[in-house]
């Protein structure tokens, strides 16, 4: 299937490593011109790097800190201004710390509302002016499947994340007649570096080997396995595609099934 990305103009958001760089790897195999951006440059560099090798893409790397609004506000227009427009945006914030939902300092409070919440709506509200002159636009936010089934590790995400859900749904409705589609993607347990930790973390509460943790988590996932960020990245090119020009304001899992609700 074309997915009409080629020529295609992207942002991803965190994608030097894990679901980010799945999603730009994605895009760049699609032909989509693609800018990743986040606070590592070393690893944008690498990522840029071995992305255009596999891909025989151009990717542009721009740090960019989801936490400062004068960092987002520059490293956007930076992109936009190289690449000749944004009409794809892949927002990314990456993920708080593990935590209860009880006792969690305010500050830490605000400041991971700042990085997952703020940053991702004006990030947004960056790029929705030249989409909307356009008549085409994709906004494809990751979340996770803890909107739907919170994990008790990770009260933070679970809060702010279901912000995210409100804001995405209705901003889908605004923008739908200028040829924009909004979603939220919603992984469950993919093999990254973050999987990594929130596996260490519970491992660790629950006086166990991590290995014995993923074999377990992996028994309740009905495919019997984590996916992989190549795979979460193939689910994302298809949303943010001509191909989906009809999906909009939707929830979409990657999850292998794990999420027992319908």
């Amino acid at each position: 299937m074309d997915l009409g990305l080629k020529g295609k103009r992207a942002l991803v958001i965190g994608g030097g490593r894990g679901l980010g760089r799945g999603v730009a790897q994605a895009l760049s195999e699609e032909g989509a011109q693609v800018a990743i951006a986040s606070r590592d440059i070393a690893a944008l560099q690498q990522a840029s790097a071995e992305i255009s090798r596999k891909t025989g893409g151009t990717v542009l790397a721009c740090q960019l800190d989801t936490g400062d609004g004068a960092s987002i506000e520059r490293a956007v227009n930076t992109i936009a201004d190289a690449l000749g427009g944004i009409d794809v945006l892949l927002n990314n914030s990456g993920g708080p710390p593990p935590t209860g939902a009880a006792g969690v300092p305010l500050t830490v409070w605000r400041q991971q509302f700042e990085s997952l919440v703020l940053g991702v709506i004006q990030i947004t509200d960056l790029v929705l002016p030249a989409m909307k002159a356009a008549g085409w636009g994709r906004i494809a936010t990751i979340a996770s499947t803890t909107v739907i089934e919170p994990n008790p590790l990770l009260g933070l995400s679970n809060a702010l994340r279901s912000t995210l859900v409100g804001w995405s749904k209705t901003l889908a409705g605004e923008v739908a007649l200028h040829g924009i589609t909004v979603n939220l993607l919603l992984p469950g347990r993919i093999s990254t570096d973050r999987m990594l930790q929130i596996d260490s973390e519970g491992a660790r509460n629950r006086g166990l080997d991590i290995e014995s943790v993923r074999s377990a988590a992996a028994s309740r996932i009905p495919v019997g396995r984590y996916g992989t960020p190549e795979e979460f990245g193939k689910v994302a090119a298809f949303i943010c595609s001509t191909a989906a020009s009809y999906v909009t304001g939707s929830m979409i899992r990657v999850d292998g099934g794990a999420v027992a609700s319908v």
